[in-house]
């Protein structure tokens, strides 16, 4: 038993390992490099279009956010350890949880900077996404006291809605793609150290995989959208262009957004199944 509990915390463990560098090469590349910074800036400004459309309900969702998330959250979390009697996992989740939220506000106010490169926008760094963060914590806690028969449909909605959050950041320019990407990194990384803490080496008796964790189909249109927009966004940064293809650059901002939570969530139902 003891074998299989320390490769299954290998698992969680490698899982965080990956998120973190991930993170850091998200940063290292939006942020600390030119072209990088054009290419974010240039989904930023192309967020101008979506003002007449969605902004405004944007904007009623980034006020309501902090609180809704962490209310319902933390409503959704006690409520399910109390009737699962999971104590050890409901302090687990609230820790990481926390956790998470003080790195993204530690990142981005202590620890890291973003250089000026010269690219018209606004120069101050704002990597990690705080509202991003605050959302998917939210569903992290819930997805870490659910049952293995629930957990495919809390990380559906769990991701959704952090989803959600993070492209109205971005519609309602307050945050780069990058920005919330990289809180999508630093949520799944705490949630992967959690996933170590909980691990005891017994399997689930139901696998929560279902339909979800094989809907990779899903996601391959956002992966293509991505794949091509960022194509040709950073042919123009390559270029020198900050102006053009901008509403282009939006779009694939966005779906680089969908690509990364559901691919992130997809990955945590096949990861956690076996957690009992």
């Amino acid at each position: 038993m003891s074998s299989s509990r320390a490769a299954g915390r290998a698992k969680y463990v490698a899982g965080a390992v990956l998120a973190a560098v991930a993170l850091m090469a998200l940063y290292v590349y939006f942020v600390r490099t030119r072209n990088g910074q054009v290419i974010d800036q240039l989904a930023y400004d192309g967020a101008d279009f979506s003002w007449r459309s969605v902004t405004l309900y944007a904007q009623r969702l980034l006020d309501a956010l902090p609180a809704v998330s962490g209310v319902a959250g933390l409503v959704l979390t006690l409520v399910i350890a109390a009737v699962r009697r999971r104590w050890r996992a409901l302090i687990i989740a609230f820790g990481a949880a926390g956790a998470a939220a003080a790195t993204t506000q530690i990142l981005k106010y202590v620890i890291l900077d973003r250089p000026d490169f010269g690219v018209e926008g606004y120069a101050g760094n704002s990597f990690p996404s705080g509202h991003t963060t605050a959302a998917a914590a939210s569903a992290m806690a819930v997805f870490l006291v659910s049952s293995p028969r629930a957990r495919a449909a809390v990380a559906a909605w769990g991701t959704a809605f952090s989803v959600l959050a993070g492209v109205s950041t971005l519609a309602n320019q307050w945050h780069r793609p990058s920005d919330v990407i990289a809180a999508l990194l630093v949520v799944a990384f705490w949630g992967c150290l959690a996933g170590a803490l909980l691990e005891t080496g017994r399997p689930a008796p139901v696998r929560s995989g279902g339909v979800f964790a094989t809907a990779w189909w899903v996601v391959a249109p956002f992966v293509l959208v991505t794949a091509v927009s960022f194509l040709v966004t950073f042919r123009s940064a390559a270029n020198g262009s900050e102006s053009a293809n901008t509403v282009l650059a939006y779009i694939g901002g966005a779906s680089a957004i969908i690509t990364v939570g559901f691919v992130l969530a997809l990955v945590a139902t096949r990861t956690f199944s076996r957690l009992p």
